[in-house]
């Protein structure tokens, strides 16, 4: 069996969790592969909402195993906070979540260097989530970090403290921040007893093996394509390869073992944090889409920055995934438009170009803007899709002509029900 990708083709926050847990009864098996708890994937169904930053979001699901894959950094704090929802919501979920064991813990000395590493960097701040995530992909690299896995060894108490000794080193380099070490790291440990009461395994065994039995498996990213570490707005970007190549690493498969690839989009953009953002809107509309959206981040609450679709960033990032099909959601938060814009090219330096630029934080970007007809009503009640409006079945037909790939499904709401399929 090959394993299908879902993932976002923007800069986050375009949906994932609600795709995530509709497309979650077809598959045996919900694997996160990248990212850590600056993930939000929000779910709302039975009148009530969810927000997880750790867990797949087929955790809802009761006949599905969700696995944590060895390329997630796991804050233990954060995820026995997830877990001790989940159990006030009645999920089981004992049975059915399992962790990588190479997946790396992220220590509150990491939280802490992030605090004091962006408090540093004044005006120029990259819009960290402070949850630690650069600091331990760091140490990742760097090999020296703590995985998961080393809490089952007898020298673990020892190893930590190696780590916590080396980020109060570099501490010294930064001037000080407000944070409860101690506290911090009394929860920690406490937290860790959570972790021992799941199942532990070697991922890219379970994996493999889960794929050669017939298997279903569906991958599921975090952040967007455009904060990849490689690929994206470098320096404005995560620390992980939020694309489909991830997928490989984060849980240790062959990139032939690669199906369908399920990209997600927003009906408009969004960006929360310092970068560029071309079609970014600085004025009552871009406000207005603020407003309708709810756009404040799941994970921060930081209003995000708001914009039209940008058509040459939605090309580059469905070439790098390898997109097969695409997902519009939030199509219901352009119910109040009278006109929408896209953007379908770039001026740069007097130039017209489909392609991003290499130096697109530094260099003047201009969008080239298309207009197209709003349908001012409302989608709610709306099953089927030949049912929407003429205007919106235009605008997806838009969209598929110009990224020259599928529309599969369209979310006209965030409870789960409100998903149509194309």
């Amino acid at each position: 069996m090959a394993i299908d990708v879902i993932l976002g083709l923007q800069w986050g926050d375009e949906g994932k969790g609600k795709i995530v847990d509709y497309l979650a009864s077809g598959y045996d098996i919900i694997a996160r592969f990248q990212g850590g708890p600056n993930a939000g994937h929000t779910l709302k169904f039975d009148g009530k909402k969810f927000v997880l930053h750790t867990v797949p979001s087929g955790i809802f699901r009761e006949e599905q195993l969700n696995l944590i894959g060895n390329g997630v950094v796991i804050d233990p704090i954060t995820l026995s906070k997830e877990l001790d929802k989940l159990r006030a919501a009645e999920v089981r979920f004992q049975k059915r979540l399992l962790i990588a064991r190479k997946a790396h813990l992220i220590l509150p000395t990491h939280r802490l260097l992030d605090a004091a590493s962006e408090n540093a960097k004044g005006k120029a701040k990259i819009g960290s989530t402070l949850k630690g995530i650069g600091p331990t992909y760091m140490d990742k690299t760097g090999r020296n970090g703590l995985r998961v896995g080393d809490i089952e060894h007898p020298k673990f108490e020892e190893r930590y403290q190696a780590l916590k000794e080396k980020h109060l080193s570099l501490l010294g380099m930064y001037p000080p921040v407000d944070f409860d070490l101690e506290g911090e790291e009394q929860k920690w440990m406490a937290s860790l007893e959570e972790i021992r009461q799941l199942q532990l395994v070697d991922g890219e065994y379970f994996i493999n093996k889960a794929l050669s039995e017939g298997k279903k498996v569906l991958a599921e990213g975090a952040q967007g394509s455009m904060l990849d570490i490689d690929y994206g707005t470098y320096p404005f970007v995560t620390s992980s390869n939020t694309i489909t190549a991830g997928v490989c690493t984060g849980l240790g498969i062959a990139p032939s073992k690669i199906g369908e690839v399920i990209g997600i989009t927003k009906a408009y953009c969004t960006r929360v944090g310092s970068g560029p953002f071309p079609t970014e809107l600085y004025d009552e509309t871009g406000e207005r889409l603020r407003a309708e959206g709810g756009e404040f981040g799941a994970t921060t609450g930081r209003p995000r920055r708001c914009g039209w679709i940008d058509l040459p960033q939605l090309k580059y990032t469905i070439m790098l995934n390898g997109v097969t099909q695409l997902v519009v959601t939030k199509v219901d938060v352009l119910n109040v438009f009278e006109a929408l814009q896209a953007g379908v090219a770039y001026q740069v330096e007097g130039q017209e170009t489909q392609e991003l630029p290499y130096d697109i934080c530094d260099q003047e970007v201009t969008p080239v803007l298309q207009s197209i007809k709003g349908w001012q009503s409302s989608l709610d009640g709306i099953t089927a899709y030949e049912k929407l409006p003429a205007e919106v079945k235009d605008y997806i037909a838009f969209l598929e002509e110009h990224l020259n790939t599928p529309v599969t499904m369209v979310s006209t709401g965030p409870e789960r029900e409100k998903l149509i399929l194309k």
